[in-house]
Formats: C-alpha cells, structure tokens, sequence
C-alpha cells in the first residue's frame, strides 16, 4: 500500500494511529509540539517517584474500546480506592463533614504503571526519524496529489495529514490552504477542549495516613479550593499522594498561593497530619500552549464534542480532522480518544 501518513499531535489518538497503521506497512511520520508525547495524558513524577496523573485518569467498563486496547497491549488496570469515608464541605459557615460513601455499582478504574504507560507502549516502536518532538505546525497546504505540513524548522510532505489536536486549536493555531470551509471553522471555534479549563493537583507523601483513619482520601468541597480529590496510591502500595481538581477560577493566583490555600485546606478537613508532605504539583492546562486557545465566544462543556461535520475528509479525502472531540461517542474521554483512532485507521486503510 504505497501511503505515507502524516499525523499532528502525539496524544492518546495520534499514536494509536502510528501504531495501528505501522503494523500494516504504512509509512507515518508524528509530529508533536511539546516536549513530550501524551498530549493530555501526563503522568508526573513527584518526589520519591512517586506518579502523580496531571491528565487523563480513570476509566470504566463501559468505554469498551479502551478497555479492548489495554487487554490487546497487555496494560492491567485496578479500581479506584474509595474504602472508608469522604469528607465533604457544603458551605464556608459549616464545619467539614465526614461521611461514608455510598456502594459504587460502576467503579473507576486506574491504569496500572500510570496512564502514560498506554501512550509510551504503543509509541515505543516509533523511530526518531518517524516522531519528531518540539516540531510546531504552523501551516497546511493542500495540492492535488499531497499535503505539504509546514512547521518552524521543516516542511513535511505526505498523501494523507491527520490532525488529531482539539478543534479550536486547529482552527485558530493553524492556517489551512486553501482555506478549510467556513462551517467547519465555526464549529471547530466553539467546539469544547476536555480538560481546558482544569487544574489539577496532587500532593506526594511518605505514607497514606488517612487510611490509617479509615478515610478513603475522598474529599468534596463547595468551598475550595479543591473541588474534588481522590486516593492516589499505586497499585503496589509503595508511592502514596492525594490528587485532584482545583476551581478553575483560581488560575489568576500565582502557584505558591494555590499551594498555601491547598494545604490549609487539607490541614482543616484531614489534620495536621496533611501537612507532612513530600511535594505538591499541579499543571494549570489552560497556561498549556499546545493544549487549547482562547475561544471567541462561551462555550459550554463538551460543546460540539462528536459534531458529524468532524466525519467527513477534507481536502479530496486526504486530511482527517480526528482527536477525542471528534469522536461520535464518548468525546472528550481516553475511550473517545481511542475511538476515533480506530476509525481513522479504518477508513484509511480502505480508501
């Protein structure tokens, strides 16, 4: 099959992709801007080793495909730890309140290894003459018979482009030639980015002293700034944290006031105990330039995300419009993600 594909974007979609279309003999070439691979999945490591998810996190039962993959590649997954109680703060007037959590029916899951296990196995038999890093696109040119993809430092030529990043950052980081059609633009510019607007947090520690209470390390909050957190203790029981979301509106505050409101939070609701820690981290993803761009107007969450114009192929079937927004099911997810690879996958191996 004499095709060279050219994918933009090293996220969850972009290297399922490579990897799908690598093993039935189709020449691809990855180009991602950051540093890194993984795009919004990013397992940091923290003091100790210690793997603190900044991106993507849990998974279901019902996100099939996902599911279907990691088995394909090998990666357990394990449930989320809920085990004992929660806190929770209803109002800034009302002491925090512990209480038991309800039996989950659908548990979430963890991926075993952190959830960038995922990205670096199916990425691990690319070359670096087929993944480049630190490679910014900054144009599209179609002609009749190729694609020319312009970055700062190259130009790249392929039969078929894929781009897998969101949207709006397609449409507003990217100029297109000839133009892509005006509808398409409109709805990729008001098409929600999954995770955007989140911060997420964890705090690193020596040991897990809130199951020594009998706490799940469970904690919701109408008062902030942590809205939601959750166990992050490793499978192995060997590296322990607390992580999760902050309220977004505190992005305008500087990294050591979130700090500071952060563990006085976790000082009034779980004791002084919280305080002994090893690290605190957070990526704030709207500061990520490869991630998302402002959007000209308000758009609500997973806006537009599965919209059916993402469907069709531009450019005389030559350049896809893929990514977890894309995907007609579950957009917005890791199983969106992995949906709308196999689709692509599909419907260039069959052209």
């Amino acid at each position: 099959m004499n095709k060279n594909v050219l994918i933009i974007g090293a996220g969850l979609t972009g290297v399922l992709l490579a990897y799908r279309l690598k093993k039935q003999g189709i020449s691809v070439t990855v180009l991602e801007a950051r540093d890194r691979i993984g795009g919004r999945i990013y397992t940091h490591l923290s003091a100790q080793e210690t793997p603190i998810e900044m991106g993507a996190t849990w998974l279901g039962q019902q996100h099939t495909a996902l599911n279907q993959l990691l088995q394909e590649l090998q990666i357990p997954i394990y449930p989320q730890y809920t085990e004992g109680s929660a806190w929770y703060e209803p109002t800034a007037i009302q002491a925090p309140q512990e209480v038991m959590l309800p039996h989950n029916e659908s548990p979430s899951y963890r991926i075993q290894g952190g959830s960038s296990a995922l990205i670096n196995k199916l990425a691990e038999g690319l070359t670096k003459d087929e993944l480049y890093l630190h490679t910014v696109v900054t144009h599209i040119k179609a002609h009749n018979d190729a694609i020319e993809v312009v970055t700062k430092n190259k130009t790249f030529t392929a039969s078929t482009v894929v781009s897998t990043l969101p949207p709006n950052l397609l449409a507003t980081s990217i100029q297109c030639s000839p133009p892509l059609p005006e509808h398409l633009m409109a709805i990729a510019k008001k098409t929600h980015t999954w995770m955007g607007a989140s911060i997420k947090f964890g705090v690193s520690y020596p040991a897990p002293f809130w199951k020594k209470h009998h706490w799940s390390g469970t904690l919701y909050s109408n008062v902030g700034p942590i809205t939601e957190m959750y166990d992050h203790t490793t499978v192995e029981q060997d590296k322990y944290a607390l992580k999760g979301f902050l309220n977004s509106e505190l992005s305008a505050l500087t990294k050591e006031v979130r700090k500071e409101k952060v563990l006085a939070q976790l000082e009034r609701t779980m004791g002084e105990e919280a305080l002994e820690y090893l690290s605190y981290e957070e990526t704030v993803w709207h500061e990520q330039p490869y991630t998302t761009a402002p959007y000209e107007n308000f758009v609500f969450p997973h806006q537009n995300n599965g919209q059916t114009i993402y469907q069709k192929v531009q450019y005389n079937n030559r350049f896809y419009i893929a990514g977890s927004e894309t995907a007609s099911y579950y957009g917005g997810y890791m199983e969106g993600a992995v949906r709308s690879a196999q689709q692509c996958f599909e419907r260039i191996t069959k052209k």
